[in-house]
């Protein structure tokens, strides 16, 4: 190390000669006062050997420009020593409080900033490890050009410095406060601390570039700052996350050591675009993406070359949206989704039988994921069999008037049809009538309810005749369907309990629409108790038990399906006939059947001694019976009637059964059976008096 330079005793550079890199760290200071330089007194020793190298070399070089390039270095090293004080100044302030604009300034500082500071210490290395090996003496007037092509690289590392102390200074209290700070900090000449320091080498660029684009952006507002902080704060745990693996690419003997930042780089960027793309996702979701989202609540457009298929099916209204039940009245696959906008906008119920159409999925719309996209309705042609418009005017369920059934259904059709013919004796049925069968186990309640539905559709050919099969045998439905002329809904026992309760409320809201219409509409249930039981397991629980493990909550929607039976005054009626199971042992099922015991107006009771003795119908003629009878039969076959009660009320229950069913038998209609009864009872004494309207 030969290399010598001249003491500046008189103001110049040349009167005093000595090696650079074997004076110590005061001398170098004194050095570079007198040279003019700024900023020296908390630089490393090698960074003033390396400032003062460049600043004798831009001094002394004559008839090289040495005028623009020592301007240049003045000029760039006052934001240096300013940005330098203003870092000392806010330093302490940062380290008191840690704040969100600490992590968003250094990043987007770093992402302008990197790129440059990166390549920066590799050449500092370099050039540190050539001035200690013993080179040719030169003279101060005769720069290298390899100097001067590595003086910017040098210079920018005494900005780097005051971080780098600020972050230690609490470790080295008790150093002095000028040169003390900077003879601690390891030296440039020890290859291995300068790789253990490469980190904190880069987190000092990051800050002193913070501390650049603080300056820069001095003037900017406080929205511009906040949404700064914003992005810098999703950018930092990307950092730390990859700050590891980083750690390793830069390891020594590594072959790409800035491989591991420039991936950091894209992998940050990735990043930040799938964060950018996932918050556009996230509105587009809640603003809804398209066909059968149940958000979606805009009419689907329709373009000229779109094919559009009819489709018709009952509208089934939920929470949020409805559905058009193309396949009957449970969900299936081919369902139509209906927007709520479309349900206000045409006034649509549940229960309304609607047609329309829907667009034909294009080639590559089919969905194929496990979440089932529904084609949506795009357009509506008639509800009920009427127009759109005149659907809107149709009167509201609940706002028509209930009265007692005041018209027969007479269900006698041959002579041989004795069920029929008993019922039409024992328990009338009228329309608007809430009947109950109560029946227990294998008493021939199924087969009763066949002939009363076959009775029906012959002689009331206009009475649309609904049967709702809940939790029964999947024989007993096919038996049904093909005994029954009539619409059969059912829900065997191997479906869940909310099928049960879907089929059931659907069917009975389609009943409404129909008595809106003025239609006379029979609805046969078999049976209340199950549809109970399906409803205490599908409904939440109320937390008030009753006795039988029944929940209080429970048995509300079966009786709004039962109480939904009525007579309309001015035309349509409802008639319910439901089927109640006693005598199963089941406290629950007497739970049941006692809160609807008292809510029919016909109850007709058949009973499980009869049916053990093959006595068919199993009919409990003396417990059977209707309410406000009179009001449906004449009063001359009311007075026979009340007749032939009091002979069968002295008998027992079977001998009461068996005089009637004998007697039926011997003519071939109730009204010769009726006069039969005339002819040999004896008239009393006191005959009641009828309360006739």
């Amino acid at each position: 190390m030969t290399e010598t330079v001249d003491a500046p005793n008189t103001g110049t550079a040349g009167s005093r000669r000595g090696s650079l890199t074997t004076l110590r760290l005061p001398e170098l200071q004194a050095l570079a006062g007198e040279m003019g330089l700024k900023g020296t007194a908390k630089m490393r020793k090698s960074d003033l050997v390396a400032a003062i190298r460049e600043a004798r070399g831009d001094g002394n070089g004559a008839g090289r420009t040495a005028a623009p390039k020592q301007s240049d270095s003045a000029a760039s090293k006052q934001p240096d020593s300013a940005a330098s004080k203003r870092s000392e100044s806010a330093e302490p302030k940062r380290s008191e409080s840690a704040e969100p604009g600490r992590a968003a300034e250094p990043a987007k500082a770093e992402r302008a900033q990197e790129p440059s500071t990166r390549r920066s210490p590799e050449p500092a290395r370099a050039e540190r490890t050539r001035t200690e090996r013993p080179q040719p003496e030169r003279t101060e007037s005769e720069p290298t050009g390899s100097d001067a092509a590595e003086a910017p690289a040098q210079l920018q590392l005494p900005d780097v410095q005051p971080a780098q102390r600020q972050r230690r200074g609490s470790r080295r209290a008790t150093a002095p406060a000028a040169a003390p700070v900077t003879a601690a900090a390891p030296t440039a000449a020890d290859p291995a601390q300068t790789a253990s320091h490469e980190d904190a080498k880069e987190a000092l660029k990051r800050e002193l570039a913070e501390r650049a684009g603080n300056a820069e952006h001095g003037g900017e507002t406080e929205e511009e700052r906040a949404r700064r902080a914003l992005d810098a704060l999703g950018e930092a745990a990307a950092r730390r996350r990859d700050r590891q693996e980083d750690g390793e690419h830069d390891q020594p003997g590594h072959q790409s050591p800035l491989g591991g930042r420039n991936r950091r780089d894209d992998d940050e960027h990735g990043s930040r675009s799938r964060r950018r793309s996932r918050d556009r996702n996230r509105d587009r979701k809640r603003r809804g993406t398209g066909r059968g989202d149940f958000a979606f609540d805009e009419p689907v457009e329709v373009s000229e070359d779109d094919v559009l298929l009819p489709v018709a099916g009952i509208l089934d209204v939920l929470e949020n949206y409805a559905f058009v039940r193309t396949s009957g009245y449970l969900p299936g696959p081919n369902d139509v989704y209906v927007t709520l906008g479309q349900v206000k906008k045409n006034g649509l119920r549940r229960g309304d039988a609607i047609t329309g159409a829907v667009r034909q999925p294009r080639e590559g719309e089919q969905q194929t994921g496990q979440r089932q996209k529904f084609n949506a309705l795009v357009r509506l042609d008639t509800v009920n069999g009427m127009g759109v418009e005149q659907a809107r005017k149709r009167p509201d369920f609940t706002k028509l008037t209930p009265l007692y059934p005041q018209e027969q259904l007479r269900l006698e059709t041959t002579p041989k049809a004795i069920t029929p013919r008993v019922i039409d004796l024992v328990a009338p049925i009228g329309k608007g009538q809430r009947g109950l069968i109560v029946s227990p186990p294998k008493a021939g309640k199924t087969i009763i309810m066949q002939q009363i539905a076959n009775a029906i559709s012959v002689n009331n050919p206009q009475v649309h005749l609904m049967v709702v099969l809940v939790d029964e045998r999947p024989e007993e439905v096919t038996d049904m369907e093909r005994m029954v002329k009539g619409e059969v809904i059912a829900s065997t026992f191997d479906r869940p309990a909310s099928d049960h309760t879907i089929v059931a409320e659907l069917a009975i809201e389609r009943a409404k629409r129909l008595v809106e219409l003025g239609q006379d509409v029979v609805v046969l249930l078999d049976s209340l108790t199950r549809l109970s039981r399906a409803y205490n397991l599908a409904a939440p629980a109320s937390g008030r038990i009753l006795s039988g493990g029944v929940d209080a909550s429970a048995l509300y929607p079966p009786k709004k399906f039962f109480g939904a039976a009525r007579n309309i005054e001015n035309g349509g009626s409802l008639t319910i006939l439901a089927s109640a199971l006693v005598e199963t042992g089941s406290k629950m099922d007497e739970v049941i059947f006692e809160e609807f015991k008292g809510t029919g107006n016909m109850e007709l009771r058949l009973a499980r001694q009869l049916a053990d003795k093959r006595i068919f119908p199993a009919v409990d003629v003396n417990a059977s019976g209707t309410r406000r009878e009179e009001l449906l039969m004449a009063p001359e076959e009311l007075k026979i009637v009340w007749k032939l009660r009091r002979v069968m009320g002295a008998l027992d229950q079977q001998q009461a059964i068996d005089l009637l069913l004998g007697k039926l038998r011997e003519t071939s209609s109730n009204a010769e059976f009726l006069m039969t009864v005339q002819k040999t009872t004896p008239t009393p004494t006191h005959e009641p008096e009828l309360a006739i309207r």
